[in-house]
């Protein structure tokens, strides 16, 4: 994955740069493709809309990619406009139960499975998403009634 990269095209990283995940995937369009998926599946979501308290999901969706895209080795846009990331400071405000994150999950992988990347590349990314969702995990679920 750290492969240096001798020409310039689609995918690549300039030349003299190392090629980060984001390069390798297809950067920006992939991550806007990723996400995008993502939200639709979250707007028909009422366990995961819940905790979207605006109204129009597109802000988040934007923040979300900034950070996935920064995460990877794309641009540093999302602390150049939000500062450091912090992720499980900016969610403790909310209550993020299991079934919560098992809902988002499914709606991340059905997105990230839209991408057809290669199995590889697939693997790492579904394997970072499964941990940040349950790091973010921060109360129990309901008592059903």
């Amino acid at each position: 994955m750290s492969d240096n990269v001798q020409g310039v095209s689609e995918g690549q990283a300039p030349l003299g740069r190392e090629t980060s995940f984001y390069d390798l995937v297809g950067g920006h369009d992939t991550f806007v493709r990723l996400v995008h998926g993502f939200y639709e599946g979250v707007a028909g979501d009422p366990v995961l809309r819940a905790l979207y308290p605006e109204e129009d999901l597109g802000p988040a969706e934007i923040r979300l990619r900034m950070f996935l895209e920064q995460y990877w080795g794309g641009p540093n846009t999302y602390s150049e406009e939000r500062g450091h990331p912090r992720l499980r400071m900016r969610h403790t405000p909310y209550a993020v139960t299991p079934e919560q994150r098992d809902r988002w999950l499914h709606h991340m992988l059905a997105s990230v499975a839209l991408l057809k990347l290669d199995r590889e590349q697939e693997a790492t990314l579904v394997d970072y998403l499964v941990r940040a969702a349950y790091m973010l995990v921060n109360a129990p679920d309901p008592e059903k009634d």
